[in-house]
């Protein structure tokens, strides 16, 4: 008998209600068509996240040699990641899911939970070379489903001019009071000093669960002691001239193309502003976020897991192990990550990213540290969690509410 079991496929009512925080990752945007298995057997579709990779691109080119190291042909589909997840849902409702399916991290428990996914203990995806803390975002219930292709998180960056010009040596910032002390220099100095995003979407949660995390907060309870201090915080930072307004409205982008300017001292951003970094024209650095105390945050997690949908036909499962193997293999995560600007998911790849690019070990330590929202077996209840944390910063940096009576409502809209 097959090890597969069989699992319910999603109803129009879980499609409805299942509504997912999407990531918040490096991909570009675009879209793609639908793409569905051949009639030929020898075709496996694989649907991913990436939709500015064409053909011809080195992604693609890896997708079409792992098809031929495994003897088969591979119709590859890219969509936008928050379009991804509705259609593989949908897919797995009709019966035609993809044989590979390449989905942002907090997706995947909404995904396991509708039954839309195989666990590795089924599908032998070998996962033994991954970081636990990277792993446990793909992890729901006490199976895990699929393994990480790379990941990325956030950091601060730093102007070094202007922590110059301002006095400031970035070697004594280690916690939130020496950072604090640091920005009210630059301040005086006639700079600014730190920008982020606070929107009111699932970017201003991911910007603040390095903070929320670094002060010992835990996402079950949002209105502790622990929460309301780092929401104090960033309320502090506005309130005092630190921060600018706009971070209210600011995306992770608009937060990077003020930082971009020169004007600013700091900048919370992730891996994927390497690229941009270099073009802005001034000497930067990046430093991992600090907790509340000292050493470095936990900051959350972004990047894609590599999955086995759940296929009628279960003769399928063996090739697409064969594929989802041949992707995350150390040279091709090592040439994959480097293309998306990921940290690798295992240490092994980690190590030769650092060997080839030094500029990397910061992030590579964050990522370290990071956590997956998900994590902490929250699965399909982080995406409510994190709209209540969005809302309460919101409220909090718009002088609305306090933080501690916007966290306090926060924790009652959860319950």
């Amino acid at each position: 008998m097959n090890s597969f079991s069989r699992r319910r496929r999603p109803t129009a009512a879980v499609l409805i209600s299942l509504a997912v925080a999407t990531g918040v990752t490096a991909c570009g945007s675009g879209s793609g068509s639908s793409g569905t298995k051949g009639a030929d057997s020898g075709t496996y579709t694989v649907w991913d996240p990436y939709p500015q990779f064409a053909k011809g691109s080195a992604w693609t080119n890896l997708l079409d040699k792992c098809g031929t190291e495994a003897g088969v042909k591979v119709k590859r589909t890219g969509f936008d990641t928050s379009d991804l997840t509705n259609k593989a849902l949908l897919a797995a409702q009709q019966g035609n899911s993809p044989d590979i399916l390449i989905v942002d991290n907090p997706v995947v428990s909404t995904l396991a939970e509708a039954g839309v996914l195989t666990t590795t203990d089924d599908n032998k995806l070998d996962t033994s070379k991954v970081d636990p803390n990277l792993l446990a975002a793909g992890q729901s219930g006490g199976k895990t489903y699929g393994t990480p292709i790379g990941a990325n998180t956030l950091a601060l960056y730093y102007n070094k001019k202007v922590l110059k010009e301002a006095g400031v040596d970035i070697a004594s910032v280690k916690d939130w009071a020496s950072l604090t002390a640091a920005l009210q220099k630059v301040k005086k100095a006639g700079k600014k000093g730190i920008t982020f995003s606070a929107i009111g979407t699932e970017e201003g949660s991911f910007q603040f669960l390095p903070w929320f995390w670094g002060a010992g907060a835990k996402l079950t309870q949002l209105d502790s002691a622990q929460g309301e201090s780092a929401l104090s915080l960033w309320k502090d930072w506005v309130k005092g001239g630190y921060a600018p307004n706009s971070v209210l409205n600011n995306t992770q982008t608009t937060s990077w193309q003020e930082f971009a300017t020169g004007d600013y001292a700091f900048a919370e951003n992730g891996t994927w502003q390497l690229a941009n970094a270099k073009k802005a024209g001034f000497d930067y650095g990046v430093l991992p976020i600090p907790g509340a105390s000292g050493g470095g945050a936990a900051a959350p997690t972004g990047g894609e897991f590599v999955t086995l949908p759940v296929q009628d036909d279960t003769g399928r499962y063996t090739t697409a192990q064969k594929l989802a193997t041949c992707l995350t293999s150390t040279q091709n995560l090592y040439d994959t990550d480097t293309t998306l600007s990921y940290v690798a998911p295992t240490s092994e790849v980690q190590d030769k990213q650092v060997a080839a690019n030094a500029e990397l070990k910061p992030w590579v330590d964050a990522v370290k540290a990071a956590k997956g929202r998900t994590s902490d077996d929250l699965g399909t209840k982080y995406p409510k969690i994190s709209e209540q944390m969005w809302k309460a910063v919101q409220s909090a940096l718009s002088g609305s509410k306090s933080p501690k009576d916007a966290l306090a409502d926060a924790q009652s809209a959860v319950k």
